[in-house]
């Protein structure tokens, strides 16, 4: 038996199990998205930064927005202004991993948010939005695993 118990200890430290990705992108932090606000995407056409006394917990994460009326409009329908793929890069999800995001880096297609890593993999990405759509949500969310 203790032969046993040791084989386990020294698989558990050997081979940690794989937790995966979280379903939101949170830059090592709680803040979703870096800290931007998703509703400023589609009202005001750029990244804004929220602030930190607006907040929104949702998927497990702090969502942060510039103002009340973004927060409240989020908190009634989430799936409306969330990025797609968690705020993971739209790009990367559509080849089969995870990866981080750039505020600048977005687009709107459809009326859905899609975050990039950078500007020229956004422009990447773009050469085929509706192929890379298909295949990122083909590949969501298993990515995360």
């Amino acid at each position: 038996m203790r032969k046993f118990i040791g084989l386990y200890c020294f698989f558990l430290v050997t081979f940690p199990a794989n937790a995966g990705e979280p379903p939101v992108f949170t830059s090592g932090g709680e803040d979703a998205i870096r800290g931007y606000d998703p509703v400023a995407y589609f009202t005001e056409r750029r990244p804004v930064v929220g602030s930190t006394e607006i907040v929104y917990q949702w998927n497990g994460a702090t969502w942060r927005f510039a103002n009340s009326d973004n927060r409240d409009a989020f908190a009634a329908n989430p799936e409306q202004f969330a990025p797609q793929y968690g705020g993971y890069c739209a790009y990367a999800v559509s080849r089969g991993y995870t990866a981080k995001t750039e505020p600048e880096a977005w687009s709107i297609v459809d009326n859905k948010l899609y975050l990039n890593y950078s500007l020229g993999v956004r422009k990447r990405w773009q050469r085929d939005m509706p192929g890379n759509i298909k295949k990122g949500d083909a590949n969501w969310p298993n990515v995360l695993e």
